[in-house]
């Protein structure tokens, strides 16, 4: 059985986070483990507390992971500070990790950023150029970049920019366009527009975290990063489809739509 790490914070609510990354793993028929950043106070309706883990307890967490039950892919999400970041990248190459998916979470969907300036800077340094592939979203995108990303010529400008900085390939998330929900994959300097027609579904929580790690999942097994994301992007449509609604805010999705029987959705 194929094995995924996840390292990232924990959603009290189940929408996002860990939660999601592990259901994503488990409908994929794939072993799921966790390295947990942070606890998070929250739930479809807003984030209400985020009590960091210790980072020596991060890279020990790390460590009993790659020591026992090596990952085929991992996946990062929230990070929280600068010392965090910096244990992971060090634990991440003291283990020759393989397949690292970085989902850069950085700026909540208000617009708050969630990561200081250090941290940033750390992401950037550190994690960017051992990443085979980042998936920010618009607002992250545009941090790392330094300008403002309203369309489908400023993404194409944005991944050029990004892929200076990492060594993998560049997925920029169009879920934020005015228009249209349409991602950019750079890979191998070859540019690839994943097209989207926008799901009517306002329960959108943890959509992000999904993607990312239906992505480890398809790299877990041996697909190429373009078919990784071309069927991971299928699952997360199927999971918005299913139109699943809990809450009294942006509810979850659900997760457990099998992956074989999301090709046509």
């Amino acid at each position: 059985m194929k094995t995924v790490l996840t390292i990232a914070g924990s959603d009290c609510s189940g929408g996002a986070g860990i939660q999601a990354d592990l259901k994503t793993v488990e409908a994929h028929r794939l072993y799921g483990m966790s390295v947990i950043t942070a606890l998070t106070a929250q739930n479809t309706t807003g984030v209400y507390g985020v009590a960091p883990t210790e980072p020596d307890f991060v890279a020990r967490q790390i460590d009993c992971v790659f020591e026992d039950i090596r990952p085929d892919a991992v996946k990062l999400g929230m990070l929280v500070s600068a010392e965090i970041i910096e244990v992971v990248a060090d634990r991440m190459r003291a283990h020759h990790a393989a397949n690292i998916v970085l989902d850069p979470v950085m700026v909540s969907t208000s617009g708050h950023r969630l990561l200081s300036p250090d941290a940033i800077d750390a992401m950037t340094e550190q994690l960017l150029p051992m990443a085979q592939l980042i998936t920010p979203n618009l607002a992250e995108a545009a941090v790392f970049c330094g300008f403002p990303i309203h369309n489908r010529t400023d993404m194409l400008r944005a991944a050029n920019a990004l892929s200076l900085k990492t060594a993998g390939d560049v997925l920029i998330k169009g879920g934020h366009l005015q228009d249209s929900a349409d991602d950019l994959l750079l890979s191998d300097t070859q540019e690839r527009w994943f097209n989207q027609l926008r799901v009517e579904n306002s329960n959108t929580h943890g959509t992000g975290c999904t993607l990312s790690s239906a992505i480890a999942c398809q790299l877990a097994q041996g697909h190429s990063v373009v078919h990784s994301v071309e069927l991971a992007k299928h699952y997360l449509t199927a999971c918005l489809q299913a139109g699943l609604d809990l809450g009294h805010g942006s509810g979850p999705l659900q997760h457990s739509i099998p992956p074989e029987h999301c090709a046509q959705s």
